[in-house]
């Protein structure tokens, strides 16, 4: 476990990864807190296989198929807190079919996990769109090769 400003946390399950990029999160988080007026409360980001992911979405929301992230929203009516488990399995393959880096798209899979905890939805194309745009703009806070 790796623990950045008291806040954010980053931990592995059933893979070896090592996020060399955490010091740019609480930025991130900050940019966010401000932007959509919210206190950022204790974020969990862990980082996992496909097969550990897979089994999360059956057992919780009973979906039989891969993603790259999930959230376990545990805010309260002061501050947005949660678990964000992302695929790095599945972050390596959408960087290539999506021809930006590694370090991109683990970004914006970050950032999408954040922003679910704010209450950002993805389940139609209206809100897919605004998601998006929302990705957009925090990628253009951080300093990464695209």
């Amino acid at each position: 476990m790796e623990t950045v400003d008291n806040r954010v946390n980053f931990f592995t399950e059933d893979c070896i990864f090592l996020f060399e990029f955490s010091h740019q999160i609480p930025d991130v988080l900050n940019q966010i807190s401000l932007n959509e007026n919210v206190e950022i409360g204790r974020i969990n980001y862990i980082f996992c296989s496909d097969a550990f992911l897979l089994e999360k979405n059956k057992q919780f929301l009973n979906h039989d198929y891969f993603t790259d992230v999930i959230t376990f929203d545990y805010s309260d009516e002061d501050s947005i807190s949660g678990d964000i488990f992302i695929s790095i399995d599945n972050v390596t393959a959408n960087s290539q079919v999506y021809n930006v880096t590694f370090e991109n798209e683990l970004f914006r899979v970050m950032i999408h996990g954040a922003l679910h905890l704010v209450g950002y939805g993805d389940s139609d194309e209206e809100e897919q769109k605004i998601m998006r745009s929302k990705e957009d703009f925090y990628l253009s806070k951080l300093l990464i090769s695209k």
